[in-house]
């Protein structure tokens, strides 16, 4: 609450148009989970944020990339449970090897995860950015 009043102080000093980073990130996750039927939902999600940000495409790939992380947190809480299970599994049993490589795998599969729906919703953060200049 107090970071939104501040931030609304400083755009009314500034003139600064337009919702923050932030929000644009979120708003994008939020898109990207609603068309997590369509394929590449990510780049969906990024293009919202980006279009939302009206801003030069670095800015565009910057509240992507930002849009993607918000979207991949749950999947990062999932592994990172999934990741600690197979730990303490692989230590009760006594098979600390194949825990080990579980774990790797794992851990794999959730970097693969995050850079591929980070780097969509990138993507999606500069094409909706050339959207906007576009129609504008």
């Amino acid at each position: 609450m107090i970071y939104r009043t501040r931030w609304h102080r400083r755009r009314a000093e500034s003139g600064e148009a337009g919702p923050d980073t932030t929000t644009n990130a979120v708003i994008g996750a939020v898109v990207t989970v609603v068309t997590s039927f369509v394929p590449f939902s990510p780049v969906l999600g990024g293009a919202v944020a980006g279009y939302l940000g009206r801003a030069d495409g670095s800015t565009g790939v910057r509240v992507g990339a930002y849009s993607g992380l918000v979207t991949a947190i749950p999947v990062i809480v999932l592994f990172a449970f999934l990741i600690g299970g197979a730990a303490v599994v692989g230590a009760e049993i006594g098979v600390g090897l194949g825990a080990v490589a579980i774990a790797l795998v794992l851990m794999f599969a959730l970097l693969v995860t995050v850079l591929t729906v980070v780097g969509l919703s990138a993507l999606g953060g500069y094409l909706g950015v050339e959207l906007s200049e576009r129609s504008a």
